[in-house]
């Protein structure tokens, strides 16, 4: 499996906000911090909201945050969320998914079953991690902003 740039980079975007609990940032620092261009940023962040994963403060003191604590956001939930397709094969896709593709061995697929049985204990891995598990103290040097926003 391989998580697509939208979810590494939504994943990263969390990781900062974590990394500065104490301010409010902004999409300008997330995207500076990883190279992003700002558009790419606002697209990650529209996305995290609608996920309630991170707070939007509007106005000229507003800013970024997470929307509940770091340690309350599960990484399987920010991965499943962020990613529209988890299915390893197109027979683990939704029967109107798949794009016409069939399989005579299906239902009973040994191989399906096993590659389901993997995903499965990736996300239980991920789900057993929370985004207080992905801040340790290089993340936390590296990303920590002044809390006057100033560099």
């Amino acid at each position: 499996m391989r998580l697509t740039q939208h979810s590494d980079y939504a994943l990263r975007a969390l990781v900062f906000l974590a990394s500065n609990p104490d301010r409010l940032s902004s999409i300008r620092e997330i995207a500076e911090c990883y190279s992003l261009s700002e558009n790419y940023m606002i697209k990650i962040i529209h996305r995290l909201g609608l996920g309630g994963f991170i707070e939007t403060i509007r106005g000229r003191n507003g800013g970024l945050r997470l929307g509940r604590p770091a340690d309350a956001i599960r990484i399987g939930d920010v991965v499943r969320f962020t990613e529209d397709d988890c299915a390893l094969v197109s027979c683990m896709q939704p029967p109107g998914e798949r794009n016409g593709a069939s399989c005579r061995l299906m239902p009973d697929c040994t191989l399906r079953h096993t590659l389901d049985e993997a995903l499965g204990a990736f996300f239980a891995v991920l789900d057993n991690r929370t985004l207080a598990d992905m801040i340790g103290q290089g993340e936390r040097r590296k990303l920590t902003l002044p809390a006057d926003g100033g560099p």
